[in-house]
């Protein structure tokens, strides 16, 4: 049994599947003709015709056969991971969250290993420049963790008062 779409419709059966499979039968039936031609005339040009439009036919049967197995693919791919908002899936997919998380960690992790460098280059020549990158620091690090699995604490928005 065939799950079904969103549409009522079984999946994989949309209007450009239908219109794949008429354009092979119109390729079928023009290579077809192309031969009958060819041997009724019996000369070279209709034989031509015909080795063309096989060639044509086998084009259109490969695009054809792989655009259906990669949507096949995509479509297992998708109800493998709970298809489209399902349950603990984002749109996005988990990669692209994990990713992006990913990224903005990296960020994060770089902006503390450049106010460390302004802590060592300041300290013992200008207290309020280390206070502020030391603040920096912390708020950069809440908000790293913040962004980890399992936190519950937000991202700090503004600056730590003590």
């Amino acid at each position: 049994m065939q799950s079904l779409g969103s549409n009522g419709r079984p999946h994989g059966r949309g209007v450009s599947m239908r219109m794949g499979t008429a354009g092979m039968a119109v390729m079928v039936v023009v290579f077809l003709v192309a031969v009958v031609f060819a041997a009724n005339q019996n000369d070279v040009i209709g034989w031509l015709v015909a080795i063309i439009s096989l060639g044509w036919l086998l084009i259109f049967s490969y695009v054809v056969l792989s655009l259906r197995s990669a949507a096949r693919k995509a479509a297992d791919r998708i109800q493998a991971h709970g298809g489209f908002g399902g349950a603990g899936a984002s749109p996005a997919g988990p990669v692209a969250v994990d990713r992006a998380r990913d990224l903005k960690l990296d960020h994060s992790f770089k902006i503390v290993q450049v106010q460390v460098g302004v802590v060592r280059e300041y300290l013992g020549k200008d207290e309020g420049m280390v206070e502020r990158a030391l603040e920096t620091i912390e708020i950069t690090s809440h908000n790293a963790r913040s962004m980890m699995k399992g936190s519950t604490e937000g991202p700090v928005e503004g600056t730590v008062v003590d």
